[in-house]
């Protein structure tokens, strides 16, 4: 037995994590267009008792249809809702599950963002979110006014102001602000309310903000990178990462540096939890859980997936499928995260591109086998510090995530790695991190 419980979060996106888990028969082609797809998945995950339920989300269709036709072969992460306004909705049929929604900082305002998600962490009662992004594609920056993104480093600097200016409008109002004393007359306490006048770079803000008295002080702040940009962004200011780790090895890495990044932003290392994706494929036995994935593998239509690399290594079509990538079109690009992996899995595996789309379409590190298969996995990983648990991606919705906690939850538990009940209200309780104390209380606090 161990003290020490993992995080678990289920990432509930579309259709699922495979690409063409749309055309899978146990999943509704139409369910991202119905809230009831999304609240039996966050059920699911709150009966399990897990941390979170996260949203990725974009800021429009990523894709171009390259090679031609491509596009209408594709149906992962097409067509679905918008996460802040469903979250709203989700909180009405949970009471303990993290609410956890994707929000740009490169088309969104700080006041308007702050606001929202203030409002959904009233609503759900301290279970908000915020997954951090900075927008990457140029596709995205065309729906606002832009001919193309902002380059890389402008986009890091914008996304590091944005997010301190959400936490100090999220600070305007301290605890005890609001008097409401309808007796006296006296709405609020005049010293407990702050202007924060933010004058930088990229944003000028008064606030203060017109929501307050938010259950967790500030709602859970979630990001991903693994540039050294984004690396350093996380250690400064998140509270969870959802990482993307090819090996134990390489999540070690990155565990170890990010952590090591902490203390010069005065922050524990426990203050961060690192939680990187797994798509687990479960089933009784593992021949099972072998043709659960087959299956998906083989509706994976070969258009689709050349769209898919097509942003790494260009048009591919007219090369076979069955034959290795021509080290000319590898070439030798630096590239960031998800694409540079991808890179160096075809130097160095010598893949055909069919095995390649075939094998980069899942997020996270694909599991295929028994729930103690995919326990000791995660086990590993757990006891070799190279995370503090898990975001899982599953193949399908909401059939992946009911495998999961119906096979492999119970197994984490009878380990002694994962809770039986919810410990706390709050979403940033259960996930074990330091309650915020708000900078202008603090600034108040005495000395020694």
């Amino acid at each position: 037995m161990t003290a020490r419980k993992m995080r678990l979060g289920l990432s509930i996106r579309g259709h699922g994590y495979h690409p063409a888990a749309w055309r899978h028969p146990d999943v509704p082609a139409d369910g991202t267009l119905h809230v009831e797809h999304y609240v039996r998945s966050a059920q699911i995950a709150e009966r399990g008792k897990l941390d979170m339920i996260f949203f990725a989300d974009g800021a429009g269709i990523r894709q171009s249809d390259d090679p031609p036709g491509s596009l209408a072969r594709t149906g992962r992460d097409m067509i679905e809702l918008e996460p802040t306004m469903l979250l709203p909705a989700l909180a009405m049929v949970t009471r303990h599950v993290g609410l956890v929604a994707t929000a740009s900082t490169t088309y969104n305002e700080p006041y308007n963002l702050a606001r929202r998600l203030a409002t959904l962490d009233l609503i759900s009662m301290g279970r908000a979110g915020w997954n951090v992004v900075a927008s990457w594609s140029a596709l995205e920056a065309q729906n606002f006014g832009l001919d193309t993104t902002l380059d890389y480093d402008t986009r890091y600097a914008r996304s590091a102001e944005f997010v301190e200016v959400v936490k100090g409008l999220w600070d305007g109002w301290e605890d005890g602000a609001l008097l409401l004393d309808q007796a006296s007359g006296q709405y609020f306490d005049p010293a407990k309310m702050h202007v924060l006048n933010h004058r930088g770079r990229f944003f000028k803000v008064r606030g203060p903000l017109s929501v307050a008295g938010m259950p967790q002080g500030h709602p859970v702040i979630v990001q991903a990178g693994a540039s050294d940009q984004g690396r350093e962004l996380g250690a400064a200011t998140a509270d969870v990462i959802y990482a993307i780790s090819a090996s134990l090895e390489d999540g070690r890495a990155y565990y170890n540096d990010v952590k090591g990044r902490m203390a010069r932003y005065g922050r524990e290392p426990d203050d961060l939890k690192i939680m990187p994706a797994l798509c687990p494929v479960v089933a009784p036995t593992r021949a099972a859980a072998q043709a659960k994935y087959d299956q998906l593998q083989a509706l994976f239509d070969p258009l689709a997936g050349l769209g898919s690399l097509h942003g790494t290594f260009g048009d591919l079509s007219g090369y076979p499928l069955d034959e290795p990538i021509p080290p000319d079109v590898i070439g030798d690009q630096e590239l960031r995260s998800i694409s540079a992996r991808l890179v160096e899995r075809a130097r160095t595996e010598k893949l055909t591109i069919r095995d390649l789309y075939l094998r980069s379409g899942i997020t996270g590190s694909a599991q295929i086998g028994t729930p103690a298969d995919i326990a000791d996995f995660m086990q590993a990983w757990f006891e070799a510090g190279a995370c503090d648990g898990f975001n899982i991606t599953p193949a399908t919705l909401p059939g992946g995530g009911e495998d999961f906690v119906e096979w492999v939850v119970p197994e984490l538990r009878r380990r002694g790695l994962f809770r039986s009940d919810y410990e706390h209200a709050t979403l940033r309780g259960n996930l074990g991190l330091p309650p915020i104390i708000n900078r202008y209380s603090r600034e108040r606090q005495p000395l020694g």
